[in-house]
């Protein structure tokens, strides 16, 4: 699982910064990419990584703000260009149908691939299947904006090798089948249980993703131990009540979640673009001094959830 952020500001694009979007690469978990927003110009910025669109399949928007949306149409009819066919499924709000078929309606635009649009209406599960579970808040940001929690399945234990040869079972392709099945039966007519040469489980990464906001410690239980949060901080820690104002969260106020959430990584994003590149240390160091482990990220920054 790879974190890449295409765009990191808030409202408006600058040189430094393009709008907000954020790329997760599941290609070695089910060969596909999951986009977190899609601000105007994400197709451009994915032009300088090697992701590629049509692995897109699907689409997680956390709120209708145009730094959030301006750039989904673009990417989608592009996506049509790009040997993309099989199904793109786009979460949000009450509204984004409306919005996106309007637009392609607007231009006639006609897509090679189906839509599926999931609007959300209700926290809790919105997608589930073998390998993740995706779950949802409703955050405070005056429109409706959406948390993503992405938690994915835990994996079977190691089998243990050396267990099944004192068992008196030799390598080869039974020991696939001992792990694929919760009991085999050998060739003797003996039955062998799984969970008996299977070590511990490998716990599932989770990552949480939030749309803007302003401080809400009841959001803490659905953050609880993520792996990695990754969380707004328009102003530094000076302006909270221009943030509480805007709807919108302080480098601390980020870092007391992460901190009391007992997350294992926080990444900040959704800058203002009223500070300059030379002011990035100050946020992070405001920001680190109640939560060490974060990192400010910058477009194109990538992260490793291990």
């Amino acid at each position: 699982m790879e974190i890449t952020f295409l765009g990191t500001g808030a409202g408006i694009p600058s040189k430094e910064r393009n709008v907000t979007a954020i790329m997760l690469n599941l290609i070695p978990e089910n060969n596909h990419m999951w986009l977190f927003d899609c601000g105007e110009a994400t197709q451009h910025q994915i032009l300088h990584t090697s992701l590629k669109p049509r692995k897109i399949n699907k689409i997680f928007i956390t709120h209708l703000h145009g730094d959030h949306l301006f750039g989904l149409p673009g990417l989608i009819s592009s996506r049509s260009f790009l040997a993309g066919d099989d199904l793109l499924t786009i979460y949000g709000p009450i509204g984004i149908k409306r919005f996106v078929e309007t637009v392609l309606s607007v231009s006639d635009t006609h897509l090679a691939y189906p839509i599926k649009y999931v609007e959300v209406t209700e926290s809790g599960v919105v997608f589930e299947d073998e390998n993740f579970i995706v779950d949802t808040i409703f955050l405070d940001h005056g429109v409706t904006s959406i948390g993503y929690r992405i938690k994915e399945t835990d994996k079977l234990g190691e089998l243990n090798a050396q267990k099944l040869k004192t068992a008196g079972i030799l390598p080869g392709p039974i020991y696939r089948q001992i792990k694929e099945n919760e009991q085999t039966i050998l060739d003797d007519g003996s039955v062998v249980y799984r969970k008996d040469f299977l070590g511990d489980a490998k716990k599932g990464r989770v990552i949480t993703i939030f749309g803007d906001t302003r401080y809400v410690p009841e959001h803490l239980p659905f953050i609880h131990q993520s792996d990695v949060l990754i969380h707004e901080a328009t102003f530094d820690a000076n302006k909270e009540a221009l943030a509480y104002k805007y709807h919108h969260s302080t480098t601390k106020q980020a870092a007391m979640m992460a901190k009391e959430a007992e997350v294992g990584t926080l990444l900040l994003t959704h800058i203002s673009s009223r500070y300059q590149k030379d002011e990035e240390q100050m946020l992070l160091e405001e920001a680190k001094s109640i939560f060490p482990n974060t990192f400010i990220a910058t477009d194109f920054f990538q992260f490793d959830v291990d």
